[in-house]
């Protein structure tokens, strides 16, 4: 079974951060073995899978056939010395850990579902009446009122404003065949800092809408958790689309990072044709939604 072909934005907290019991739970999951970064489009597929298949089906993954949650689920591990980070920036102490929040970010794609699709849809793919999972579904996203979910996704592409938080020359590529990656690493106090510039100047360039929106609520959301903080972005499963001369010809991120320069500057040609390229290089692999 293919990996899901799914982006992803992570922050990972230092362990030392949370509150009891969770840091407790959180502890012994790291104690018995986190998930394997290469292995966490999988695993989440496998959780979701489970529980749609359980005697009863579960409405979410991580929870009873009564809606009642059962602990914190899998987490990622990263050690702080395997982020980088500027001079200004502190990470840690270690270790990082990201909860996936299977829980909470199915609720919340639940909703978004069961508000944009048709009725024929909804009934069909329930295994409850709509209304029930409706209440159940905001009821979990209402316990996120205060806190947020450590993992972000986007499903055949990525969000080009994602590309403002990292730096370019700091790109992870894993090659082995079995063992594909890409990925970047920053320090939260270094994506704060580029999220909150690209803001300002995108604001005053383009306006609120758009990759403004997205840069805004991207920076509210990491404002949310610990200072010490590592953000991740992973292409997840989108590398099973790429080839080796994809990889090799993929300059998003320093796209982006010189629009946001040019836009800075002025510089609507070199805006342009930075987006042309990006719009180019991605509109391959989005377009192939249509064929799944």
């Amino acid at each position: 079974m293919p990996e899901p072909f799914v982006a992803y934005l992570r922050v990972y907290e230092p362990l030392s951060s949370f509150d009891a019991p969770l840091h407790e739970e959180l502890a012994a999951v790291v104690e018995r073995g986190p998930v394997d970064p290469f292995d966490a489009g999988l695993r989440e597929q496998g959780v979701w899978l489970r529980s749609q298949l359980a005697a009863p089906p579960r409405l979410l993954p991580g929870e009873n056939a009564d809606g009642e949650v059962q602990g914190v689920g899998d987490v990622l591990v990263l050690d702080p010395k395997e982020v980088p980070s500027g001079p200004a920036a502190t990470v840690g102490p270690g270790p990082l850990v990201c909860p996936l929040d299977l829980r909470g970010r199915s609720a919340a794609a639940l909703v978004g579902f069961l508000g944009d699709s048709e009725l024929p849809l909804r009934t069909a793919a329930l295994t409850v009446p709509v209304e029930q999972a409706k209440v159940r579904a905001s009821a979990v996203v209402s316990e996120l009122a205060g806190g947020a979910v450590h993992v972000l996704s986007s499903t055949w592409t990525v969000p080009l404003p994602w590309f403002v938080l990292v730096d370019p020359e700091e790109r992870c590529v894993f090659t082995e065949p079995d063992r594909r990656r890409v990925c970047w690493r920053v320090a939260m106090a270094d994506a704060r800092r580029r999220v909150a510039r690209a803001h300002s100047i995108a604001r005053q360039s383009i306006g609120d809408d758009g990759p403004t929106r997205i840069l805004r609520e991207t920076g509210r959301w990491l404002e949310r958790f610990h200072p010490h903080s590592a953000v991740e972005l992973d292409y997840g499963g989108l590398v099973q689309l790429m080839t080796t001369s994809d990889l090799e010809a993929d300059t998003s991120a320093e796209d982006v990072h010189a629009i946001v320069d040019a836009m800075e500057a002025d510089d609507a040609e070199e805006v342009a044709t930075r987006y042309e390229a990006l719009r180019d290089f991605w509109a391959e692999f989005a377009s192939r939604e249509r064929h799944n």
